[in-house]
Order: structure tokens, then C-alpha cells, then sequence
């Protein structure tokens, strides 16, 4: 169990961005691309579980000290050193063995995404600003590594939001480490030296409000309205505002957002903002129904 949990496959979730292209695209019901995609899934995920295991390797003196992270399997002693080298090897492996028989451009997306992310645990990850935008290029990787794998030409719109909302929630997570640090003194990590809460209240408050501004805009634009045949993808503006909102509230009055992904699998409504959108998206772009029914 111990050595599952050193993969951390709660965080492979990220992993679905890997799918996004197919859906925006209309062709989420082609299934050689969704068993493609499936094969891309694996071999992201196993690659960004190499990355979490030399990471955790990297920080066991640190993470002993939080509270949160103190119970990784590393830091608490659960899996050892040598142990954690070895599966490190076998995700490499396989990861990159799978990116290589399914594209060749896969496999080098996902090698930037694994040098990138080794540099970042090496040491970019202690410069302030620079790990945050760094943790949301991984995320537009991923969107792009999808739409090679299912041959789909990416919006620069959809781009551009991925990478903002991965920086919304990579500012939250942050701001979480500024409120750790302000009740035990200690830096959870160095980069939080960088930051403070007004900084970061700021910075979250702003990207928030580019993020629905960007979405609006991307749902009226000539072009996506073309390419869908419908200038109604703009009522689905609501669920992100809402989905926004909701997790600002959890944010600044719960004060409770150390892991997003922890949020997507425990808060209902983050989780029901998140189905309502994905179904009117669906019934706007796929179903054949008479589209005057929308107005």
C-alpha cells in the first residue's frame, strides 16, 4: 500500500487534461482516439510518478516537518531510499516506453514535462513566482501532448486557459504554505519566502478574474463559434464563475486548499460545478437536437 501510495495515483486526476483537446474538438466519441489517449494516460502518469518520487526523495528532511506531508511514505520512513530509486527507474521505463511506440512527439512532449519537472525539483522550485508558472507550463504540456496523440489542432484560447486556471490553483496551494508558515514560523518550503497573503490574495483575486474574462471572451470569439457551429457556449460561463467562486470561498474562509486535487475529489460542489459544465457543453456540441431550444 505504501509503495502505491509513493506513486500518488490520487494526483494522475491531472492527468485528464490529457483529453481536453478531444472534447473541445467534438470528437470525443471516436474510440481509436480515446484508447490512444488511455495509453497516453498511462504513460503521463507513470512519468509524473517518477517526478513525485525524486521530489519526495529530494525533500524527506523537509517534508518531516510538515504537517501534511510528514506522512509521505519517504518521510516517515515507511518505503526506503533504495526501494523508492528502484520504482523510480521502473516508472521511467515503462513511461517512456509506452510514449515511444504510441508518437514519437508524444514521447518528446513528455521529455520536456520530465526535464522541466526535474529542474524544478532540483532547484527552480525555491524561486518565488518561477515554481508557480513552472507547475502550469506542466499542466499546457499535457493539453498539448494530448492533441498530438489524437491529431487535434489546439486553440490558442484553450491554451491560454489551462495555463491560467493551473496558475489560480497553483497560487492557492501557495497561499496555503503562507498560511502554514504565519502559525507554526516555519517555511514549508523556500520559495514561500517570496510571498506573503496580501501577495498572494492579490495575485489569486486577479487571476481569477482574467480566467472568467478569458473564458467569456474564448466562448464568443468568431472563430470557436465557427468551428462548433453555435454562439450559445457562452451560457456554460456560469458553472466556471461558479466553480471559481467556490473555490475561492474555500480559499479565503475555509483556508483550506493544500492540494487541489484533494478538492476536486472531496468538495460536492466543485465536483457538481464541474459535471454541470462538462453535460452542457456536451449537449450544445454533440447532441443533434434543435438549437433554437436554447434560444
Amino acid at each position: 500500500m505504501q509503495y502505491l501510495k509513493l506513486l500518488r495515483p490520487t494526483h494522475w486526476a491531472k492527468n485528464l487534461f490529457l483529453f481536453i483537446p478531444l472534447f473541445f474538438a467534438g470528437e470525443i466519441t471516436h474510440i481509436d482516439k480515446i484508447v490512444s489517449l488511455i495509453q497516453a494516460f498511462i504513460s503521463f502518469s507513470l512519468i509524473a510518478s517518477s517526478i513525485y518520487i525524486i521530489n519526495d526523495y529530494r525533500d524527506i528532511e523537509a517534508d518531516k516537518l510538515h504537517p501534511k506531508k510528514s506522512k509521505r511514505p519517504l518521510a516517515s520512513g515507511a518505503v526506503s531510499k533504495p526501494a523508492a530509486l528502484v520504482i523510480f527507474g521502473i516508472c521511467i521505463a515503462l513511461g517512456f516506453g509506452i510514449a515511444l511506440l504510441l508518437k514519437t512527439k508524444f514521447a518528446f512532449v513528455l521529455g520536456l514535462y520530465f526535464v522541466m519537472n526535474l529542474a524544478y525539483s532540483y532547484g527552480l522550485k525555491n524561486i518565488s513566482i518561477l515554481d508557480i508558472i513552472i507547475l502550469s507550463i506542466g499542466f499546457v504540456l499535457r493539453v498539448k501532448a494530448g492533441g498530438i496523440v489524437a491529431v487535434i489542432t489546439i486553440s490558442e484560447w484553450l491554451m491560454l486557459m489551462v495555463f491560467l486556471l493551473s496558475l489560480f490553483m497553483a497560487i492557492a496551494k501557495r497561499r496555503d504554505d503562507v498560511l502554514i508558515k504565519l502559525e507554526s514560523g516555519k517555511d514549508m518550503r523556500k520559495a514561500v519566502k517570496g510571498y506573503n497573503l496580501d501577495f498572494m490574495n492579490v495575485s489569486l483575486a486577479i487571476a481569477a478574474a482574467v480566467i472568467i474574462v478569458a473564458y467569456i471572451m474564448y466562448t464568443m470569439a468568431p472563430e470557436t463559434n465557427g468551428r462548433f457551429g453555435t454562439w450559445r457556449l457562452y451560457y456554460t460561463s456560469i458553472f466556471v464563475i461558479a466553480g471559481l467562486l467556490r473555490y475561492l470561498q474555500i480559499t479565503y474562509v475555509e483556508n483550506n486548499t493544500g492540494s487541489p486535487t484533494n478538492i476536486l475529489y472531496k468538495d460536492r460542489f466543485i465536483q457538481i460545478t464541474i459535471l454541470l459544465w462538462i453535460l452542457s457543453f456536451y449537449v450544445i456540441i454533440y447532441l443533434p437536437i434543435d438549437k433554437s431550444f436554447f434560444g
